[in-house]
């Protein structure tokens, strides 16, 4: 009798989860390199602007814990990493080995020697009630299994600390048919221009469409356990930052 696999989207294809998580690592693998100049060209900055909000959304004190989990190429960590100073402790993670490297590699030469760590947002290696702050920019729509990253990053939450996740989202709806034609054919043409990879970018795409919209991910963080969940649609809703406590 054949074993059953549980399937997931992987864009708008349906896949076997185990392939899902091969899958996306081939793209992360793939765009590593050129990932900070891809965001800049895709977003037109503006992905730097969302990041400067975030921040002081954090409201980072000297001394704090933080975690960023698919911290990537490390632009929250180092940022954070400066307002918790050599009291704090800032952690960089990724499930992804190439994204990882660059984000360490990144912090390293900027001074920054904080602990940078592969691991699965869906099984965090660390202890419940750990850090004042948990972080995900980016990441969170890539994941298999959104509920049980949440409950995760609720768990390793002290009480009273704050998760932060910055996402694109659900954009407003008059400008929904230009935002299409601009993901589905300037992204790909933009990936096979720089990155020499239009498939990664049509799935980054894909996958922005399949991701819960602002109000569904609010909900779901409040069924992880979060309180006070609220969000900020950012740009027109091209992206939203979801905050929600631990009480």
């Amino acid at each position: 009798m054949p074993t059953m696999t549980n399937t997931t989207h992987f864009g708008y294809e349906t896949v076997s989860e185990d392939d899902k998580v091969h899958k996306v690592a081939e793209v992360f693998h793939s765009v590593a390199p050129k990932y900070d100049v891809m965001n800049d060209l895709m977003s037109a900055g503006l992905h730097r602007v969302w990041k400067i909000f975030t921040i002081a959304q954090a409201a980072i004190r000297p001394g704090f814990k933080v975690l960023d989990i698919a911290g990537g190429t490390g632009d929250l960590a180092k940022a954070f990493a400066k307002r918790a100073g050599p009291t704090g402790e800032v952690w960089l993670t990724d499930i992804n080995e190439s994204m990882l490297r660059v984000g360490r590699d990144r912090l390293l030469n900027k001074g920054l020697s904080t602990p940078t760590l592969l691991c699965d947002a869906e099984k965090l290696p660390f202890p419940d009630n750990y850090f004042d702050r948990v972080s995900v920019a980016f990441g969170l729509r890539n994941m298999t299994h959104k509920d049980a990253a949440l409950a995760e990053m609720r768990r390793v939450l002290k009480p009273g600390g704050k998760l932060l996740v910055l996402e694109f989202s659900k954009v407003w709806e008059p400008l929904k048919k230009p935002y299409d034609v601009y993901s589905f054919s300037v992204l790909p043409w933009l990936g096979k221009k720089i990155a020499n990879d239009s498939e990664s970018y049509r799935y980054l795409a894909e996958s922005i469409r399949m991701h819960p919209d602002q109000d569904t991910l609010k909900q779901m963080m409040t069924d992880a356990g979060l309180a006070r969940v609220e969000y900020f649609n950012l740009t027109a809703g091209v992206a939203a930052l979801h905050t929600g406590i631990k009480l």
